[in-house]
Protein backbone atom coordinates (compact mmCIF):
# COMPACT_ATOMS: atom_id res chain seq x y z
CA UNK A 1 0.00 0.00 0.00
CA UNK A 2 1.25 3.10 -1.00
CA UNK A 3 0.34 5.90 1.29
CA UNK A 4 0.97 10.10 1.13
CA UNK A 5 0.91 12.39 4.03
CA UNK A 6 -0.22 16.03 3.35
CA UNK A 7 -0.19 19.06 5.40
CA UNK A 8 1.37 20.49 8.42
CA UNK A 9 -1.10 21.65 11.10
CA UNK A 10 -3.61 19.16 10.36
CA UNK A 11 -2.20 16.14 8.67
CA UNK A 12 -3.95 14.31 5.95
CA UNK A 13 -3.41 10.95 4.26
CA UNK A 14 -3.70 9.68 0.62
CA UNK A 15 -4.04 5.74 0.46
CA UNK A 16 -3.44 4.53 -2.95
CA UNK A 17 -6.09 1.52 -2.72
CA UNK A 18 -4.84 -2.00 -4.04
CA UNK A 19 -7.86 -5.07 -4.83
CA UNK A 20 -7.19 -7.22 -2.38
CA UNK A 21 -5.47 -5.43 0.12
CA UNK A 22 -7.99 -3.65 2.97
CA UNK A 23 -8.06 -0.72 5.05
CA UNK A 24 -9.47 -0.28 8.97
CA UNK A 25 -10.07 3.23 9.37
CA UNK A 26 -11.09 4.99 12.50
CA UNK A 27 -14.62 6.01 12.32
CA UNK A 28 -15.44 9.60 10.94
CA UNK A 29 -11.81 9.63 9.23
CA UNK A 30 -12.99 8.96 5.81
CA UNK A 31 -12.74 12.41 4.18
CA UNK A 32 -13.01 11.71 0.57
CA UNK A 33 -12.60 8.42 -2.07
CA UNK A 34 -12.48 7.87 -5.69
CA UNK A 35 -15.91 6.21 -7.58
CA UNK A 36 -13.93 2.61 -6.94
CA UNK A 37 -13.78 2.72 -3.37
CA UNK A 38 -16.63 0.11 -1.15
CA UNK A 39 -17.08 0.90 2.53
CA UNK A 40 -18.97 -0.51 5.09
CA UNK A 41 -19.17 -0.51 9.10
CA UNK A 42 -17.42 -3.70 10.32
CA UNK A 43 -16.69 -5.03 14.09
CA UNK A 44 -13.12 -6.19 14.49
CA UNK A 45 -13.36 -9.53 16.91
CA UNK A 46 -16.88 -10.00 15.90
CA UNK A 47 -20.07 -10.12 18.68
CA UNK A 48 -17.48 -9.87 21.66
CA UNK A 49 -14.99 -7.02 20.16
CA UNK A 50 -18.15 -4.95 19.72
CA UNK A 51 -18.88 -5.34 23.44
CA UNK A 52 -15.18 -4.36 24.83
CA UNK A 53 -14.32 -1.63 22.12
CA UNK A 54 -17.63 0.12 23.42
CA UNK A 55 -17.12 -0.04 26.77
CA UNK A 56 -13.56 1.24 25.76
CA UNK A 57 -14.96 4.35 24.20
CA UNK A 58 -13.99 3.45 20.83
CA UNK A 59 -16.90 2.87 18.83
CA UNK A 60 -18.02 -0.66 18.64
CA UNK A 61 -17.41 -0.79 14.65
CA UNK A 62 -14.45 0.74 12.45
CA UNK A 63 -14.62 1.78 9.10
CA UNK A 64 -13.32 -0.60 6.51
CA UNK A 65 -12.26 0.07 2.86
CA UNK A 66 -12.13 -1.80 0.17
CA UNK A 67 -11.63 -1.88 -4.01
CA UNK A 68 -11.67 -4.53 -6.54
CA UNK A 69 -10.31 -1.51 -8.99
CA UNK A 70 -6.95 -0.43 -10.05
CA UNK A 71 -5.82 3.51 -9.39
CA UNK A 72 -8.74 4.39 -6.65
CA UNK A 73 -7.72 6.15 -3.53
CA UNK A 74 -8.97 7.56 -0.60
CA UNK A 75 -8.19 10.50 2.00
CA UNK A 76 -8.24 9.90 6.10
CA UNK A 77 -8.06 12.61 8.13
CA UNK A 78 -8.21 13.22 12.21
CA UNK A 79 -10.87 15.31 14.39
CA UNK A 80 -8.05 17.40 15.57
CA UNK A 81 -4.84 19.50 14.69
CA UNK A 82 -2.01 16.80 14.03
CA UNK A 83 0.13 14.73 12.55
CA UNK A 84 0.16 11.10 11.46
CA UNK A 85 3.30 8.57 12.22
CA UNK A 86 3.34 5.32 10.41
CA UNK A 87 3.97 2.03 12.70
CA UNK A 88 5.64 -0.89 11.14
CA UNK A 89 4.35 -4.16 12.65
CA UNK A 90 7.29 -6.44 11.55
CA UNK A 91 8.56 -4.59 14.97
CA UNK A 92 5.78 -5.85 16.97
CA UNK A 93 2.39 -5.25 17.74
CA UNK A 94 1.44 -1.64 19.36
CA UNK A 95 -1.70 -0.23 21.82
CA UNK A 96 -2.87 2.73 21.16
CA UNK A 97 -4.97 5.77 23.21
CA UNK A 98 -8.14 6.60 22.78
CA UNK A 99 -8.19 8.79 19.73
CA UNK A 100 -5.26 7.82 18.10
CA UNK A 101 -5.77 4.79 16.13
CA UNK A 102 -6.31 6.15 12.57
CA UNK A 103 -5.99 3.16 9.82
CA UNK A 104 -4.09 -0.16 9.20
CA UNK A 105 -3.52 -2.95 7.01
CA UNK A 106 -1.75 -5.33 5.88
CA UNK A 107 -2.20 -9.37 6.16
CA UNK A 108 -3.53 -11.16 9.27
CA UNK A 109 -4.29 -7.90 10.74
CA UNK A 110 -5.73 -8.29 14.36
CA UNK A 111 -7.01 -5.33 16.11
CA UNK A 112 -8.13 -5.66 19.75
CA UNK A 113 -8.95 -3.94 22.93
CA UNK A 114 -6.88 -5.08 25.73
CA UNK A 115 -7.13 -4.45 29.86
CA UNK A 116 -4.29 -2.21 31.25
CA UNK A 117 -1.79 -4.66 33.05
CA UNK A 118 -2.15 -2.79 36.09
CA UNK A 119 -5.31 -1.61 38.16
CA UNK A 120 -3.59 1.47 38.92
CA UNK A 121 -2.50 2.56 35.49
CA UNK A 122 -6.07 1.42 34.15
CA UNK A 123 -8.02 4.09 36.64
CA UNK A 124 -5.28 6.73 36.70
CA UNK A 125 -3.04 6.37 34.23
CA UNK A 126 -4.84 9.08 32.17
CA UNK A 127 -5.62 6.08 29.28
CA UNK A 128 -8.02 4.53 30.80
CA UNK A 129 -8.98 0.79 31.94
CA UNK A 130 -9.23 -0.45 27.94
CA UNK A 131 -6.50 0.17 25.33
CA UNK A 132 -6.57 -0.95 21.63
CA UNK A 133 -4.17 -3.13 20.35
CA UNK A 134 -3.05 -3.55 16.91
CA UNK A 135 -1.11 -6.80 15.57
CA UNK A 136 0.19 -8.44 12.56
CA UNK A 137 1.89 -7.87 9.30
CA UNK A 138 1.61 -4.61 7.87
CA UNK A 139 1.06 -0.65 8.82
CA UNK A 140 -0.67 0.81 11.38
CA UNK A 141 -0.97 4.90 11.20
CA UNK A 142 -0.89 6.81 14.55
CA UNK A 143 -2.23 10.05 14.58
CA UNK A 144 -0.52 12.40 17.78
CA UNK A 145 -2.22 16.00 18.68
CA UNK A 146 0.49 18.42 17.71
CA UNK A 147 3.53 16.92 17.11
CA UNK A 148 5.16 13.53 17.76
CA UNK A 149 7.94 13.39 20.80
CA UNK A 150 9.47 9.92 19.66
CA UNK A 151 11.78 7.72 22.40
CA UNK A 152 12.98 4.23 22.02
CA UNK A 153 13.32 2.80 25.37
CA UNK A 154 15.71 0.31 26.61
CA UNK A 155 15.06 -2.68 28.82
CA UNK A 156 14.11 -1.60 32.61
CA UNK A 157 14.54 2.03 31.14
CA UNK A 158 11.73 4.54 32.63
CA UNK A 159 10.14 7.71 31.18
CA UNK A 160 7.11 9.59 33.59
CA UNK A 161 4.54 11.00 31.14
CA UNK A 162 1.58 13.64 32.10
CA UNK A 163 -1.82 12.45 31.72
CA UNK A 164 -2.93 13.08 28.13
CA UNK A 165 0.60 12.94 26.56
CA UNK A 166 0.73 9.38 25.50
CA UNK A 167 -0.48 8.58 21.90
CA UNK A 168 0.64 4.43 21.75
CA UNK A 169 3.33 2.78 22.37
CA UNK A 170 4.83 -1.00 22.10
CA UNK A 171 3.58 -3.90 23.32
CA UNK A 172 6.36 -4.75 25.30
CA UNK A 173 6.51 -1.60 27.57
CA UNK A 174 5.07 -1.88 30.82
CA UNK A 175 2.62 1.02 31.63
CA UNK A 176 1.78 1.64 35.28
CA UNK A 177 1.65 4.97 37.13
CA UNK A 178 3.62 6.88 39.88
CA UNK A 179 2.74 9.61 42.57
CA UNK A 180 3.88 13.09 41.73
CA UNK A 181 4.75 13.09 45.44
CA UNK A 182 4.78 16.17 47.65
CA UNK A 183 1.46 18.40 48.68
CA UNK A 184 2.57 21.11 46.66
CA UNK A 185 2.79 19.07 43.75
CA UNK A 186 -0.40 17.33 43.43
CA UNK A 187 -2.24 20.81 44.51
CA UNK A 188 -0.35 23.60 42.25
CA UNK A 189 1.68 21.13 39.71
CA UNK A 190 -0.84 21.04 37.16
CA UNK A 191 -0.32 17.31 36.25
CA UNK A 192 -2.39 15.58 38.78
CA UNK A 193 -2.08 13.19 41.41
CA UNK A 194 0.03 10.92 38.80
CA UNK A 195 2.41 10.31 36.05
CA UNK A 196 2.49 7.30 33.61
CA UNK A 197 5.25 5.03 34.40
CA UNK A 198 6.41 3.39 31.15
CA UNK A 199 9.16 1.10 31.29
CA UNK A 200 11.29 -0.40 28.86
CA UNK A 201 11.98 -2.34 26.16
CA UNK A 202 10.45 -0.52 23.44
CA UNK A 203 9.33 2.22 21.37
CA UNK A 204 7.09 5.05 22.45
CA UNK A 205 5.08 8.09 20.59
CA UNK A 206 4.23 11.12 22.73
CA UNK A 207 2.03 13.94 21.46
CA UNK A 208 2.85 17.11 22.89
CA UNK A 209 -0.72 18.43 22.74
CA UNK A 210 -2.78 16.44 25.39
CA UNK A 211 -5.95 14.84 24.40
CA UNK A 212 -8.12 14.46 27.34
CA UNK A 213 -9.83 11.20 27.98
CA UNK A 214 -13.14 12.38 26.78
CA UNK A 215 -12.02 12.58 23.00
CA UNK A 216 -13.33 9.79 21.09
CA UNK A 217 -11.74 8.90 17.71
Amino acid sequence: MHYTLHGEIAQTVRLDLEPGLDVWASNGSLMAYSGGVRWRLRVPGGLGGAVRRSVAGEGASLTYLETEDTGQHALLAANAPGHVRPWDLSDGPVVTTRGSFLAAWGEQIDITVTVARRAGAAFFGGAGLFLQRVEGRGTVLIHGSGDFSEHTLAAGEQLMVSTGHLAAFADTVDYDIQGVGGCRNMLFGGEGLFMTRLTGPGRVLLQTLKRMPSSKS
